[in-house]
């Protein structure tokens, strides 16, 4: 197990420490304060190739590893959760999901521009009603003939004001015992009769990001658009979620590195009793609880980065790196604001807004609690990974960059 990072590594984290410092921190204020999505660093993203980077050359994608959507992840969110929450739902929830469940012409007609940034996509599992539940979605899939159709709720979805293509789920049988085995998955277009979006607003945090509703009233998918077989929703939905779950970990990994990189500025520039205020111990402690964190956390990342890379099952570990990751930015970014005093509690200085946003990712792609249960039950003997929970396939550079493989 070698954790250390390639040539490729390090050039496309300081691509993308560029592209975040140039493009998006000087606006990031404008775009947080009116509640609106830069959506011209969303088509940067695409054509910087970030939106399909760990996808094969073959599907529109730019054929690098599974360490490599982490170390980007890291660092758009460094700067900025609104634009990692993209990279999350486009294609870790998503872009992923169709690699690893897709059929060959599902992947030429829809992964394909995903890839290239073409079109925006994203993950549709939450409802009113059903959340860390997830087998208790009330969406339905109706077969008649060549289609399905649709009705239901989603709520809490990213992108879904912005997004061209979503994976949805709904219930094929309602009546299926356990729930869950009557859950199947589905591609839908946003030009599709019947589905309808909106934006939800009074966000605590990511407020530069598109959260919002779906509304799918009689919705006809083409039965073609069913993605894998009729029952395989829920194994579908768990799979996508340990992908998204990595990227969480690695933006908020890049979170706490942001706390840690302002916090440890201020202490230099602000000074108390004749001296700046790192020489005070008490603050010294906050700044090493940062350090300790963010060594931790990009740790549990790069295992779960190496473990994607192998092909191994990885479920345990990217719970806990997730779990961890997002509590200590949590804990980081109140510290930072603490450290800050008067100053991090307005948006003159970006720890405000770190706060704010850390708080969102303690909550979705499975909130703490879950994720105590999840690694109580490893812990336990209760859980067992289940040989028919599939993994993304590892990674193979020369048939991944090798468009004609």
């Amino acid at each position: 197990m070698d954790f250390a990072l390639t040539e490729e590594h390090r050039m496309v984290a300081r691509m993308v420490r560029d592209f975040a410092e140039k493009e998006v921190a000087p606006v990031i204020k404008d775009y947080d304060r009116s509640h609106t999505v830069n959506r011209d660093a969303i088509y940067r993203m695409g054509e910087l190739g970030l939106l399909g980077v760990c996808l094969p050359v073959r599907y529109g994608g730019q054929g690098m590893d599974y360490v490599s959507l982490g170390l980007v992840c890291e660092e758009l969110e460094r700067v900025d959760t609104s634009l990692r929450v993209v990279m999350s739902v486009h294609v870790g929830l998503n872009c992923l999901g169709l690699f690893q469940w897709a059929t060959q012409e599902q992947k030429q007609r829809y992964l394909i521009p995903q890839a290239r940034g073409e079109r925006i996509a994203t993950y549709g599992l939450t409802e009113p009603g059903a959340g860390s539940d997830a087998a208790a979605i009330a969406t339905t899939a109706r077969r008649e003939g060549d289609v399905y159709v649709l009705n239901g709720e989603k709520m809490w979805i990213s992108l879904a004001n912005v997004a061209d293509q979503f994976v949805i789920f709904a219930k094929t049988d309602p009546r299926a015992t356990p729930s869950h085995e009557g859950m199947s998955a589905f591609i839908v277009q946003r030009e599709m009769q019947g589905l309808t979006t909106g934006d939800i607003h009074g966000k605590l945090g990511v407020r530069a990001g598109s959260t919002g509703w779906i509304s799918l009233n009689d919705v006809e998918v083409p039965a073609e658009n069913r993605l894998g077989e009729e029952g395989e929703g829920f194994k579908i939905a768990m799979s996508c979620l340990d992908n998204g779950r990595y990227t969480v970990a690695a933006g908020a990994t890049g979170l706490i590195r942001a706390c840690l990189e302002a916090s440890v500025a201020y202490a230099h520039e602000r000074k108390t009793f004749g001296r700046e205020i790192g020489k005070h111990q008490l603050i010294q402690q906050l700044i090493a609880f940062m350090q300790r964190d963010y060594d931790i956390a990009r740790l549990l990342c790069l295992r779960v980065g190496w473990m994607k890379n192998e092909g191994v099952r990885n479920s345990r570990e990217v719970s806990l790196a997730k779990w961890f990751a997002t509590e200590a930015s949590f804990s980081a970014a109140s510290n930072a604001v603490q450290l800050h005093g008067a100053y991090g509690y307005s948006d003159e200085y970006d720890v405000e807004r770190y706060l704010r946003n850390a708080k969102g990712a303690c909550i979705y792609e499975g909130s703490s609690q879950i994720h105590q249960l999840i690694q109580a039950g490893y812990a336990l003997g209760y859980r067992d990974d289940h040989p028919l929970r599939c993994e993304l396939p590892a990674y193979d550079a020369e048939a991944w960059q090798n468009d004609s493989c």
